[in-house]
């Protein structure tokens, strides 16, 4: 569902977009202060130990900023990073291609790290405990077992299901970092920061406007500061204000609270058909026509967060809320 404008996923433009816009050191970082701090401590005390950085785990929600952070870390330690993704390690020998190329010190880093197949895992854990590889030579009864020693190396993996790792793997992580939504006032640094990487003016009121509407996420407000440039410069004279922003992200079908098309049909198809509920999920999806998975992952964890919705044994629930932002009557209990 990377083609909704309200997306965290990123899609090819929004990878292609983000490399002339990620943050080079931790000083420059926007948001996350917790993680940041951590991190600072913990990069501090292995540059004066001479060691490789702990291994790091990061997770959370889509488009926060995991695939930056690794990179930031490889910049502070000085060291280069080489980055793949768990569903592209298919083979042990394609793993063991990867760890053996790797300098002293460097940064592995594994995106969707909990889709690895475990496998990978088996070959993943002596390496990341002993800096060291077991492979097999051969097959049959002339099959040996030859062990490889590897540099020292920090392996950086981001997910965004962290229940979705195996218990050994996440065990032999060092430092586990959870990231959080941003705030409204950190969103508008970064559209400001990216207005300014864009060479567009923007007003302090614009900017606010667009972090308002980008659910707590970084790529969604880079996405809607690129369309609301493009709406400035086509309808007005290039500069962002509020009042071309409201009229941009109106056309884009996106509220003051970030919700989209797709929100409000779920959102309504709720209240007209079912009163509000409860309802159960896979009468939602058959009256709307979405895949009720697609629902639960995608459509509902914004609006669980804002408290639009509820979910309960008897199904789901739409809240008093969710009435007065569309200017309806709460109904008597």
């Amino acid at each position: 569902m990377t083609d909704r404008i309200v997306s965290g996923e990123a899609d090819m433009l929004d990878l292609s977009l983000e490399q002339s816009l990620r943050p080079q050191f931790l000083q420059q970082y926007i948001g996350q202060e917790k993680v940041k701090q951590n991190l600072s401590i913990f990069i501090e005390a292995a540059k004066m130990r001479e060691e490789a950085l702990d291994h790091v785990l990061l997770y959370g929600p889509p488009g926060l900023g995991k695939t930056t952070l690794a990179a930031v870390i490889a910049n502070e330690m000085g060291v280069q990073i080489r980055t793949t993704s768990g569903p592209a390690i298919e083979r042990p020998g394609d793993l063991a291609a990867i760890l053996t190329a790797l300098e002293p010190g460097d940064v592995l880093f594994i995106d969707e790290i909990h889709r690895l197949p475990r496998s990978i895992e088996e070959v993943l854990y002596p390496a990341m405990e002993d800096f060291c590889l077991d492979i097999v030579i051969g097959k049959g009864p002339s099959a040996r077992s030859v062990r490889l020693d590897l540099p020292p190396f920090t392996l950086v993996g981001a997910t965004t299901r962290a229940g979705s790792i195996s218990a050994p793997l996440r065990d032999r992580f060092g430092v586990l970092s959870r990231l959080e939504y941003y705030e409204a006032g950190q969103l508008t640094e970064i559209v400001k920061r990216t207005a300014e990487i864009f060479e567009t003016q923007i007003d302090a009121k614009g900017a606010e406007e667009i972090a308002r509407r980008s659910r707590g996420t970084p790529r969604i407000a880079n996405r809607l500061l690129k369309r609301v440039r493009d709406y400035a410069q086509v309808r007005g004279n290039g500069e962002i204000t509020q009042h071309l922003t409201d009229e941009a992200l109106e056309l884009l079908q996106v509220d003051r609270l970030g919700l989209d098309h797709i929100d409000h049909k779920l959102l309504m198809g709720i209240i007209e058909r079912f009163k509000g509920g409860p309802v159960g999920l896979d009468t939602i999806a058959a009256s709307i026509g979405e895949e009720s998975d697609t629902i639960e992952d995608v459509y509902e964890p914004y609006l669980l967060q804002i408290g639009f919705l509820q979910r309960t044994p008897r199904g789901r629930i739409v809240s008093d809320a969710v009435y007065k932002h569309f200017n309806l009557k709460v109904p008597m209990e």
